[in-house]
């Protein structure tokens, strides 16, 4: 599974942003989610017993809400795979399962040209009207 998931997380690096990620880092960073749970938990998707998209849950605690959000991250389906209800199926299920468990939300972020996953998004019923996002990130 660890393979899988670098691999889906290089091409979806590459496909966002066009960045190649470094091999060491990221195989670090995928491990550390299994080895520590407090950094997040992957989900993956299945067709015939062959995963065909993941996605990483991070957790943010909310003081005002007194409760987790949970933030989608590294989401990743395969070409042939997308526009069939993949990511709509992994949401909703993640989406009971946060209810069942009390979170106070889902978050995620998305590249400002990435329109297909925003349209893909807003039909979910997820909404960018209250917060926009900065960000600073070490090279």
């Amino acid at each position: 599974m660890l393979q899988l998931l670098l691999t889906f997380s290089k091409k979806m690096a590459w496909e966002t942003e066009q960045m190649t990620l470094v091999p060491e880092i990221i195989t670090k960073g995928v491990n550390s989610v299994f080895v520590n749970p407090s950094h997040g938990q992957y989900w993956v998707a299945e067709d015939s017993g062959n995963v065909v998209a993941s996605l990483l849950i991070t957790f943010e605690w909310s003081d005002w809400r007194n409760s987790n959000v949970w933030w989608f991250q590294s989401v990743y389906v395969l070409p042939a795979y997308r526009r069939t209800g993949i990511f709509r199926s992994m949401y909703l299920y993640i989406k009971n399962e946060a209810e069942k468990q009390g979170v106070a939300g889902l978050r995620l972020y998305v590249e400002i040209t990435n329109i297909i996953a925003q349209k893909t998004y807003e039909i979910l019923g997820m909404t960018d009207e209250h917060y926009t996002m900065y960000e600073w990130l070490k090279d």
